[in-house]
């Protein structure tokens, strides 16, 4: 049976109450937490959509703590197999703050990142496994499951 959380058991109408940080950025129309499998649905007003797992948004968090403040400064982020969102709380007009089992919780997924993260998603999840690989680390299939 599958868990279904729609940010904090209430869905929020994101067309008409936000947008994104550019001109006619796309915006979220649905932001959806499966829990048991551990993935945010996103579909935007574009057609475009996604099932984008927590591990995946957690090592592509836009925080400082995993972006440095520069480049050349990104932090490689191991061992988040098994993390999973634990609260979804919209910033202003034009973003989500996701909180994650491990503890993290900085960095504002804004409309127009999370719209690159879903379209870009197979590349973007390569490019990780390729740093990880580069790095020595591997990942933990069993705990992602």
């Amino acid at each position: 049976m599958s868990t279904r959380l729609l940010l904090s058991s209430f869905f929020f109408d994101f067309a008409q109450q936000m947008s994104g940080l550019t001109p006619n950025s796309p915006r979220p129309v649905e932001l959806r937490l499966h829990q048991a499998s551990r993935q945010l649905e996103v579909v935007f007003d574009d057609g475009v959509r996604g099932m984008l797992p927590c591990e995946f948004l957690r090592v592509y968090s836009p925080s400082a703590e995993v972006r440095g403040h520069g480049a050349g400064q990104e932090v490689l982020q191991v061992g988040k197999e098994a993390v999973n969102i634990v609260a979804i709380d919209p910033v202003g007009n034009y973003a989500v703050k996701l909180e994650f089992s491990d503890g993290h919780n900085t960095g504002l997924y804004s409309w127009d990142y999370l719209y690159d993260l879903t379209r870009h998603h197979a590349t973007l999840w390569q490019e990780y496994l390729d740093r990880l690989a580069a790095a020595g680390h591997q990942r933990n299939e069993s705990a992602a499951r």
